[in-house]
C-alpha cells in the first residue's frame, strides 16, 4: 500500500464520496454516475472509493439515504419546531425554495423513477413530505380530509414546479420575480388564522 492511497482514505471519507455523487446526479442525472468519473472529479483514484464501497449501487445506495436523511432531519425537523404552527408554512416554503442542490437531486430523481434504487426512496420520502404536510395542516386548524386535500395540492405545486423549472427550463424567473412567486405561494397555500377550521 503506497502513501498516495492511504493519503486518499484519509482526505475522503465516505461522505464525501455520496456528496460528490448527489452532485453529480443534480447535474447529469442518475445515468451519469460512474466510479471512475466521480473520482477524476474529486480529484483521486478508484482506489479511494473502493475502500469505501463495493460497487457502484452501493454509492448510489449511500447517497440516496443521505439525500434522504437530510430532507428529514434539517428541513422537517427545524419546522416541527416552531410552536406557533401557522408561522411554519411561511418558514417552510421559503427555507425550501432557496435550497437548490436538494431541488435539482430531487428534479433528477423524477427523470430517474424507472430505476430500482430510486422508487423506494422517492416513495418513502413523497409519503413522508405528505404526512408532515398534512399534520402541519391539521395542526393548524384544518379539519383531516381538508388538511390532506391541501397537503396534497402543496405537494403537486412543489412538484410540479420542480418539473417545469429543471425539465422545461420554465418559468424563467428572476430573483425577484421568483421571491415574489414564493410569496405568493405562501399567501394562498396557508390557512387563516379561524376561518378555514371548519
Amino acid at each position: 500500500m503506497n502513501d498516495s492511497s492511504k493519503t486518499e482514505r484519509v482526505r475522503l471519507s465516505a461522505e464525501d464520496w455520496e456528496d460528490g455523487a448527489l452532485a453529480l446526479i443534480a447535474e447529469q442525472g442518475v445515468g451519469a454516475l460512474a466510479v471512475e468519473a466521480l473520482a477524476r472529479r474529486l480529484g483521486v483514484t478508484k482506489g479511494s472509493f473502493y475502500w469505501h464501497f463495493r460497487t457502484r449501487e452501493a454509492l448510489l445506495q449511500a447517497a440516496l439515504e443521505r439525500w434522504e436523511e437530510y430532507g428529514e432531519r434539517e428541513v422537517l425537523a427545524e419546522i416541527e419546531r416552531i410552536p406557533d404552527p401557522l408561522k411554519r408554512f411561511p418558514e417552510l416554503f421559503r427555507r425550501v425554495a432557496h435550497e437548490m442542490q436538494p431541488h435539482r437531486v430531487y428534479a433528477a430523481l423524477l427523470k430517474a423513477l424507472d430505476h430500482p434504487q430510486v422508487v423506494p426512496v422517492m416513495s418513502r420520502v413523497s409519503q413522508r413530505r405528505m404526512d408532515f404536510l398534512t399534520r402541519l395542516y391539521q395542526e393548524a386548524g384544518l379539519e383531516p380530509v381538508v388538511a390532506l386535500h391541501r397537503a396534497r395540492l402543496t405537494y403537486a405545486a412543489y412538484v410540479g414546479f420542480l418539473q417545469l423549472n429543471f425539465t422545461l427550463g420554465l418559468p424563467r424567473l428572476s430573483h425577484d420575480e421568483f421571491d415574489a412567486y414564493v410569496e405568493h405561494m405562501i399567501a394562498t397555500l396557508t390557512p387563516a388564522r379561524s376561518s378555514e377550521a371548519s
